[in-house]
């Protein structure tokens, strides 16, 4: 027989408020833990493809070009007066016109010896590229980089990749990725497309303007081609969600793994506590 005390002692017991704080450390443990054990799987991948040092990219030589370089400023002159104009217009670029300008020009000096078009093919441009990665983390000696820092790792190979207009800049869409000996995941692949190489001009006070007015781009014999149609409105040829798409991934599998092991520890829950009741019954 149940008495009315035994009964107050099993609804003031502390074991569903303990159960249920030995769960979310569990569950707090458990996704630190699926966390790092997944970053360190991602780096061990990415070590693969990748190189300890850069290669360096051939920057083209301004040597002799200043009737090329005088041709090249006139034509992106005229082309950005005549994107406030009320007529169509459009500039093609050759391969020698962009390391012409990536060797010549400040603002696109972040991309000399790690940037350059080796060949403009079909719809698409071959690009080689030395980019620098984020590596294994490490923990250092107090002064150098703080407690923690990571190992550079250098991606040195060919973007396959398809010009597009994203939101008023212009990106890259990579088909593939080309690393000499070594093969490149289409889930890093994908992570890293598109890749948003003009985001850095935005607030540039002259290529900034001069994106925005962009409806169009494009490859034509064997040329990459931007266009300004008045009246058209440019239309963003990839959507937000294929942005975050690869972006998300990592989150949808860190969610359904908490809630995979939220469920197992409501289980042991649920079962301790009617345990616990039927011992009173």
């Amino acid at each position: 027989m149940i008495t009315k005390a035994s009964k107050d002692s099993s609804a003031r017991s502390p074991f569903a408020g303990c159960a249920i704080l030995i769960a979310a450390l569990l569950v707090m443990v458990f996704l630190i833990v699926f966390s790092i054990v997944t970053l360190f799987r991602q780096f061990n991948e990415i070590a693969k493809f990748t190189g300890e040092k850069p290669v360096l990219i051939e920057v083209s030589s301004l040597n002799d070009q200043e009737p090329a370089l005088n041709r090249l400023a006139e034509r992106l002159e005229v082309f950005r007066q005549q994107l406030d104009g009320e007529k169509e217009t459009a500039l093609a670029l050759t391969t020698d016109d962009l390391n012409l300008a990536i060797a010549a020009y400040q603002p696109l000096a972040d991309l000399r010896g790690t940037f350059r078009v080796m060949a403009i093919e079909g719809e698409t441009l071959r690009i080689a590229i030395s980019f620098p990665l984020n590596g294994k983390p490490r923990f250092t000696k107090k002064g150098e980089s703080g407690w923690i820092a990571s190992d550079s790792r250098f991606l040195n190979g060919t973007l396959i990749a398809r010009p597009a207009l994203l939101k008023h800049e212009l990106i890259l869409q990579l088909d593939q990725i080309e690393v000499p000996g070594a093969s490149v995941p289409r889930e890093f692949i994908e992570q890293m497309s598109p890749y948003r190489i003009t985001e850095r001009y935005l607030a540039d006070p002259l290529l900034g303007p001069a994106m925005d007015k962009l409806t169009r781009v494009g490859i034509s014999d064997g040329k990459l081609v931007l266009t300004r149609i008045p009246g058209e409105s440019a239309a963003d040829e990839i959507s937000n969600e294929q942005v975050d798409h690869a972006s998300n991934r990592f989150f949808v599998i860190l969610g359904v793994a908490a809630c995979v092991f939220l469920l197992f520890a409501g289980i042991v829950i649920f079962l301790g506590l009617r345990g616990k009741r039927n011992r009173y019954h």
